[in-house]
């Protein structure tokens, strides 16, 4: 009879494997950065930041993969955020930063009958400086 070997001994050696989580899709060599889990109860596919340990039943994303990501027919896809990414600016964001521009692209309207008072009295509510900022009084009733 043979001896038998024992299989951890014949293993290869683990050195050799990535400690970098890859992407599940067949071909597909890039880091993940995302975990996908089904639920067929619900019929949603929940695609969220990538998870803290590989689960049997989970799918790690590379970034690429994640953004094209498609549900079956008749199932939801939910895309959980984790907040680090950061939010990309709406129309109404990018309306408010224009017009916030325009403003301070005006020029400053002089009080009326400054007298020569220099930038100091023209503008009777700035209390300080520091910088390109100003301390600004509240105006009197």
């Amino acid at each position: 009879m043979g001896s038998r070997r024992s299989p951890l001994k014949s293993a290869v050696p683990s050195n050799i494997v990535s400690p970098v989580r890859r992407c599940s899709r067949t071909a597909c060599g890039r880091p993940a950065v995302a975990t996908l889990t089904y639920v067929y109860a619900d019929s949603t596919a929940v695609l969220g930041p990538l998870a803290t340990y590989a689960e049997p039943h989970c799918y790690d994303l590379c970034a690429e993969h994640s953004e094209r990501l498609t549900a079956p027919r008749g199932w939801e896809v939910v895309r959980l955020t984790d907040g680090s990414a950061p939010a990309r600016p709406s129309g109404d964001d990018l309306e408010a930063l224009a017009n916030a521009v325009r403003e301070a692209a005006r020029p400053q309207e002089r009080a009326a009958g400054g007298g020569g008072n220099g930038a100091r009295g023209a503008d009777s509510t700035e209390a300080g400086r520091r910088g390109h900022l100003r301390v600004l009084r509240s105006p009197e009733p």
